[in-house]
């Protein structure tokens, strides 16, 4: 491992990267080739940050902060004029080329078997082999989707949208029109892009971009300065919200209490920020009600009829041997699965997976015998 390479990129003394082995530094020797995870973010270094065989680093896309409320955050948060692109609502994906094998790293720094296979597939290997450093950080989105399946976007199955660009051993992104540009170049698809707007009616524009997603099911917006002089922020729909909170308390004890927190509170600020009217707001709060004690009461009555609480999902690959390795690398992350028997269609597989929710299925069964919360 190359460390003295990957110390000076990071900018950290290399007896400080050799301090944090096997404690916040974390060695992953599988799926080749070996790289070494951040953990925990530390002396600037963002959480998901890899380091490969041969020293070449990979930042952790660093995490976007959240507008509540709307119009004073672009004022507080942006100089002149923003970009907006759509935020879409899937899980967060850096393609990257390392000796000439492209992988797909997840937001904590593993590689993906199954997104490997995706990417491979999506994106045009010329583009790696004209920008060998670049990291393209991306969405995965689609019906057939491990971790959030949405059937709102026109995919069939999965596919790869990219958002941001990076390069090896540099923490700073590309921009969004160069983003764009390397996209429309490559054929690769890339997030909507709905213009960019001065920051003194900057929040009027967005406010109807989120309304007409929200209608279409989707999730909303990044906001971005489109020199890079400023970071990001996000905001979503409130349909995006309530549907959050209907996919998470249908799970409710596998998931944190922040979880739902912040997104109830996010439809507060909302509602004010947007003046809502009585009429308005009871159907926001009817909405909102909904979101929570639909999944939660059916959650309870198929626990007391005995039924395992489970969440289903699928994935389509290429090679019966994309899906035993992903089945391990679920594993690896702790999730507890059972695959079924893949099943052929056309020229590739399609493979049914039940995630087990442990916490939720006990927490409920206890309570349902009389166990005080």
């Amino acid at each position: 491992m190359n460390l003295s390479r990957a110390a000076r990129s990071l900018g950290v003394p290399v007896e400080r990267l050799e301090s944090l082995m096997d404690g916040i530094l974390k060695l992953s020797s599988w799926p080749e080739p070996r790289l070494l995870r951040f953990e925990k973010g530390i002396s600037g270094v963002e959480p998901g940050t890899v380091i490969f065989e041969n020293g070449d680093v990979v930042h952790g896309y660093p995490k976007i902060r959240r507008a509540m409320m709307l119009a004073p955050a672009i004022r507080r948060n942006f100089l002149d004029r923003v970009a907006v692109e759509e935020k879409m609502n899937g899980y967060n994906i850096r393609a990257v080329s390392i000796d000439g094998d492209v992988y797909a790293l997840t937001r904590g720094g593993y590689i993906c078997p199954f997104s490997t296979e995706v990417v491979r597939e999506r994106i045009d290997p010329d583009l790696f082999e004209d920008h060998p450093d670049v990291v393209l950080c991306g969405e995965m989105v689609g019906p057939e989707n491990p971790y959030v399946p949405k059937d709102v976007y026109p995919v069939e199955s999965i596919d790869f949208y990219l958002f941001d660009i990076s390069k090896k051993n540099c923490r700073s992104m590309m921009g969004v029109h160069a983003t764009h540009a390397l996209a429309e170049e490559y054929g690769v698809n890339v997030v909507p892009f709905f213009g960019e707007f001065p920051v003194d009616r900057a929040a009027e524009e967005i406010f109807r971009i989120i309304k007409r997603l929200g209608r279409a099911g989707r999730e909303g917006v990044v906001i971005k300065d489109p020199e890079n002089r400023a970071s990001p922020l996000k905001y979503t729909a409130s349909e995006s919200n309530c549907s959050d909170l209907e996919f998470a308390f249908r799970y409710y004890n596998d998931y944190a209490q922040d979880f739902f927190l912040s997104r109830v509170v996010r439809e507060g600020f909302q509602s004010v920020e947007w003046n809502e009217d009585e009429a308005a707001l009871r159907e926001r709060a009817l909405r909102l009600g909904e979101s929570i004690l639909v999944p939660l009461t059916d959650t309870i009555r198929r626990r007391m009829q005995g039924e395992q609480i489970m969440q289903q999902v699928q994935i389509r690959v290429r090679s019966i041997q994309t899906a035993r390795d992903f089945e391990q690398h679920l594993r690896r992350m702790g999730t507890k699965a059972i695959f079924d028997i893949p099943e052929q269609d056309g020229d590739s597989y399609v493979v049914r997976i039940l995630k087990q929710v442990m916490s939720t299925n006990d927490k409920t069964l206890a309570v349902i015998e009389g166990q005080p919360w």
